[in-house]
C-alpha cells in the first residue's frame, strides 16, 4: 500500500514538473503546488521555479544575499513582488529598493539589474512567458555571456 503511494506521489511529481514548464498550445486549468516543482540552480546564490501558462509565466525565485542580477532586459513585460527580503533595482537612472510586500513594474525592452540586500523570495511574473528561461538559453543568470 505505501509502495503506491509513493509510486503515485512521484509520477505526480513528474507531471506537475513538466506540466510546470511546458507553454500549453491552449488555456487550461491548473493547479501546482510549489513543492512540487524542482528547484532549478541557476548559480549559487540563485535558485528557480516556474510554472507557464498561455500568455503568462509565474517563477518564484530565491536569492541569497549579494546575490546580483546582471543587466538584461527582455521582450516581456515584468511584475516583480518581493515576499520576503529586498531587491535593489538599478533602472531607468535609478536606484529603487524593492522590500517585502512592495511590487515594481517593469515595461518591455527596460534595462534592469538587481541585488539581493538580503536573502529574498521573489514572485516574478511575465507576460509573455520567458522562452529563454523555459529553453534554458538565459546564460546570463548562469554565469555565461
Amino acid at each position: 500500500m505505501a509502495k503506491a503511494k509513493k509510486a503515485k506521489r512521484a509520477t505526480q511529481k513528474k507531471n506537475a514538473r513538466s506540466a510546470s514548464t511546458k507553454r500549453p498550445t491552449k488555456a487550461e486549468l491548473k493547479h501546482i503546488p510549489w513543492s512540487s516543482i524542482d528547484l532549478e540552480d541557476l548559480n549559487p546564490l540563485l535558485q528557480r521555479q516556474f510554472v507557464v501558462g498561455q500568455n503568462i509565466m509565474v517563477a518564484r525565485v530565491l536569492l541569497k544575499k549579494g546575490c546580483i542580477v546582471p543587466e538584461h532586459s527582455h521582450h516581456n513585460e515584468q511584475v516583480t513582488y518581493i515576499l520576503e527580503g529586498a531587491l535593489k533595482f538599478w533602472i531607468d537612472g535609478k536606484e529603487i529598493v524593492v522590500n517585502a510586500g512592495e511590487v515594481l513594474t517593469i515595461p518591455p525592452h527596460m534595462p534592469h539589474k538587481a541585488e539581493a540586500v538580503a536573502d529574498t523570495v521573489d514572485l516574478d511574473i511575465f507576460n509573455p512567458p520567458r522562452a529563454d528561461w523555459i529553453n534554458k538559453t538565459d546564460q546570463y543568470l548562469r554565469g555565461g555571456k
